[in-house]
């Protein structure tokens, strides 16, 4: 059967565009008392930041969020007060990455195969709305896409040798780049990936292309080129960063007090 278009699928000309935030994590090495979601970003928490990307571009249907189990409350509260008309759920994530992209594609299982789903780490909180319309563009014509940026470094692979790690290869800069979020698929692609992902005992997996490149080899995976100011905050310093781009991206208008 041919594959429906994005401009086929349903009455309103399109698939529906799901986008699941995946804060499920708690960020341990912020070093915070708290997820690292909830951590004041110029004027709001880094998990509204990355909420109102989705909540910004036109492509958008409908946005969920999952969220550590005992912060869901918090989170539930924090979002509804901030106004995102798109969000329908904040559910529980998972122990894992991986477990949390899987509640997500539960929460979303009444959605078409040909629909499109959006998994964001919540801990990007600076993605743009353009970059998001990138990745759903995108899916007219892939079944998966993932945002990436080249690779500014050399990167080497590594073995164990006698008096420690020593280089074993380095590949040419030219062929690597830097995998970002959102990364985005059609529903049925990653449900099928999924399904044989967690039937496999020696799954490990850090990112959701990685999964329908190992369990799908037959699809390809997109690139949509991303931006050096899609960051992950990971470490303290990086708060700093991205408060620092969000000043210039609003021409260095100056900081409000953070949300409590």
């Amino acid at each position: 059967m041919r594959r429906r278009s994005v401009d086929e699928v349903d009455g309103a000309g399109r698939p529906r565009v799901i986008a699941a935030v995946l804060a499920g994590g708690v960020g341990a090495r912020m070093g915070a008392d708290t997820p690292k979601q909830f951590l004041p970003l110029a004027g709001r928490t880094i998990l509204e930041h990355a909420v109102a990307a989705f909540e910004a571009c036109p492509d958008v249907d409908e946005i969920i969020v999952l969220m550590v189990d005992e912060y869901v409350p918090r989170a539930e509260k924090l979002l509804a007060d901030a106004g995102f008309a798109k969000l329908t759920r904040v559910l529980p994530g998972g122990a894992t990455r991986t477990d949390t992209s899987v509640a997500a594609l539960a929460a979303v299982s009444g959605a078409a195969d040909d629909d499109l789903v959006l998994l964001h780490d919540a801990a990007r909180p600076l993605v743009s709305p353009a970059t998001v319309s990138a990745c759903v563009a995108a899916l007219a014509r892939a079944d998966a896409v993932g945002v990436a940026v080249p690779s500014a470094d050399t990167v080497v692979r590594v073995v164990e040798g006698p008096g420690g790690e020593a280089v074993a290869e380095v590949p040419a800069r030219s062929s690597l780049r830097r995998m970002q979020t959102p990364q985005g698929f059609r529903l049925g692609t990653v449900r099928r990936a999924y399904a044989l992902a967690t039937a496999d005992p020696g799954l490990v997996a850090t990112d959701d292309c990685g999964v329908v490149l190992r369990y799908l080899p037959e699809k390809e995976v997109r690139i949509v080129s991303g931006e050096e100011t899609n960051i992950k905050v990971t470490n303290p310093g990086d708060v700093e960063v991205a408060e620092a781009l969000l000043r210039r991206s609003r021409g260095d208008a100056p900081l409000h007090e953070a949300a409590p």
